[in-house]
């Protein structure tokens, strides 16, 4: 093949451009510091790129963004418990200073006051909140744990509870039946519909009587109880079911009846049912714990949010047992369903706890039974009712493929319990604290008297409250004592949701540890993929242009001959 001065020209033309390319190609990797400028510089390396590029923001978005913020809550979250941990540690403490059976009156004072405090105290931490949301309101964490201010709204609340929440408890009763007199102090007969004297069986007139009780005697109004005799006074064991509030509806005009409901199908439906033969006041005279219930009698007492049962009702309930073969139903729940219609600030909102609904528009709650088209009632944690249904979790992607929860609910550390088992003791000591001022007012009058009648009436009715100061002293002392091992309870389950707390962060902990690792392990991927050596590209780009002036000066000497020159 015969070679021109044309072909050696255009070839070098061709290679000295070439070598500008890939001067070029080198000039912009110094200058941008990648391996390639654009994807068709090297497809592979390009998508390999993307790849490790996708990677390392996905872990830069856990390493720098989600663990900090679950990092966050969960430190919210502990802080708050812990705070709850010492106030049911001060608890115990005035829990074992009431044990002792040597209190005076200025210690039960004390004790009195403190758990007042703490009381009000143990809640006020359910409010933490993280970035504007409420740590321990599950799902509804635009929601407080407590209302804020005293509302009037309506709530149905169905409780879940077992046989453990079925308790006795010891009332000392200290009403009796006066004899009723006239203005000049007489007995008054009492008569029958038609106005005639009632007699007994032995032909003896009855006097009207009517119930007093001795704890509402004060100086001046002594004369009124000077029929009580120590035996009037007694102890009575009564059983019961505490809900979760007090001051609850009473039974409504519409024929709401709170219920107990036990015995469920696998559906939860088709329960036997206990319901409130009645409702009373804890205040009443004579007292409703005094009462000797039968059959399947429950009286209601809206005031204090109990349920007292009767001894069968009780047998009954404290009998079921789950049974562990079914998964679909929990043959040991016991529901009790009631009404409350207004809430007092830092009480605690019923929808973060139990099944519950309030009334749609018109105000009322549909009827069992009614037609499902006119229910509009707004129903909260439906799923409640289903047997191990799951709560209101909150997890956070934390790693590839990777969950982690960072909420503790509400009723993990914040039981409604603690509350209420504070009510019943500060309940009791104030009852312990008046009859010793009824004490103290009889010891008073009796050491001022001068008359031998008076001071025996006096003496007989001091004689009474000293015996129920002493069993009430006495059911006090019992009650801190088993409150001793309850509150120790309540500790023990905070205890364990900040152990659950705890490990949840050390496993977070364990995370960042890797993310950390993996984001040095794929940013080095990344780097190896895309960034250019500097050292050895300014090598190569030093070789090409020393490879360029060479092509320069061949190409120019070829250039300047030509056929001509040999002729």
């Amino acid at each position: 093949m015969r070679i021109t001065n044309k072909i050696m020209q255009n070839n070098s033309l061709t290679n000295i451009n070439n070598t500008k390319v890939a001067q070029d190609t080198l000039s912009s990797q110094i200058s941008s510091g990648k391996k390639i400028v654009r994807p068709s510089d090297d497809p592979i390396v390009a998508i390999r790129a993307l790849r490790l590029r996708s990677s390392v923001t996905e872990i830069s978005q856990y390493y720098k963004s989600n663990v900090p913020d679950a990092e966050a809550w969960l430190n919210t979250t502990e802080d708050a418990m812990q705070q709850v941990t010492e106030v049911i540690t001060d608890m115990l403490k005035q829990y074992t200073k009431g044990s002792n059976e040597y209190l005076k009156s200025s210690d039960r004072q004390i004790i009195l006051e403190q758990l007042k405090s703490l009381r009000d105290e143990v809640y006020a931490t359910g409010d933490a909140d993280y970035a504007g949301r409420y740590v321990f309101t599950g799902y509804r964490t635009e929601t407080s744990l407590k209302f804020t201010e005293d509302v009037n709204m309506a709530y149905e609340i169905t409780e879940q509870l077992s046989a453990s929440d079925l308790k006795m408890g010891t009332h000392v009763s200290t009403s009796f039946k006066m004899i009723e007199r006239g203005a000049d102090g007489n007995p008054v007969k009492d008569t029958d519909e038609n106005g005639n004297p009632k007699v007994d069986g032995s032909g003896n007139p009855v006097y009207k009587t009517k119930d007093i009780d001795l704890i509402n005697m004060q100086e001046g109004t002594q004369d009124s109880y000077k029929d009580v005799v120590e035996n009037d006074i007694k102890t009575t064991d009564y059983y019961r079911i505490r809900l979760s509030y007090s001051e609850c509806d009473e039974m409504v005009a519409d024929g709401f009846v709170p219920t107990i409901s036990y015995g469920f199908n696998e559906n939860g439906t088709d329960p036997k049912k206990f319901p409130a033969t009645e409702t009373a006041k804890s205040t009443d005279i004579p007292s409703p714990y005094d009462r000797e219930l039968t059959g399947d009698e429950v009286i209601y007492l809206a005031d204090t949010g109990e349920l007292l049962i009767s001894k069968n009702v009780y047998e009954t309930l404290s009998g079921l047992k789950d049974d562990l073969q079914t998964e679909n139903v929990n043959e040991g729940e016991i529901r009790v369903t009631y009404q409350k219609s207004s809430f007092n600030k830092g009480d605690l909102r019923p929808e973060h706890y139990f099944y519950c609904k309030t009334p749609g528009a018109d105000g009322k709650f549909t009827k069992d039974g009614a037609n499902a088209a006119d229910d509009d009632d707004i129903v909260y944690n439906p799923t409640y009712l289903t047997n191990n249904a799951e709560k209101q979790i909150i997890e956070y992607d934390v790693g590839f493929n990777q969950r982690l929860q960072v909420n503790t609910t509400a009723d993990e550390c914040f039981d409604p319990a603690i509350g209420r088992e504070i009510d019943d003791v500060v309940k009791i000591l104030e009852n312990v604290n008046q009859i010793e001022n009824v004490v103290t007012t009889l010891e008073g009058m009796l050491e001022k008297s001068s008359d031998a009648d008076e001071k025996k009436v006096l003496q007989q009715q001091l004689d009474a409250a000293n015996k129920a100061f002493t069993y009430a002293k006495e059911n006090l002392q019992k009650v801190f004592e088993s409150g001793i091992s309850v509150m120790q309870g309540f500790l023990d389950q905070v205890n364990v949701a900040v152990t659950n707390c705890g490990a949840r962060g050390s496993r977070l902990e364990l995370i960042r540890t890797r993310l950390s690792s993996q984001q040095t392990t794929f940013e080095t991927l990344k780097s190896d993929n895309e960034d250019a050596d500097l050292a050895e590209v300014a090598v190569q780009l030093t070789s090409a242009e020393l490879t360029y002036e060479a092509a320069l000066k061949a190409t120019g000497k070829i250039m300047q001959t030509n056929l001509m020159d040999f002729i």
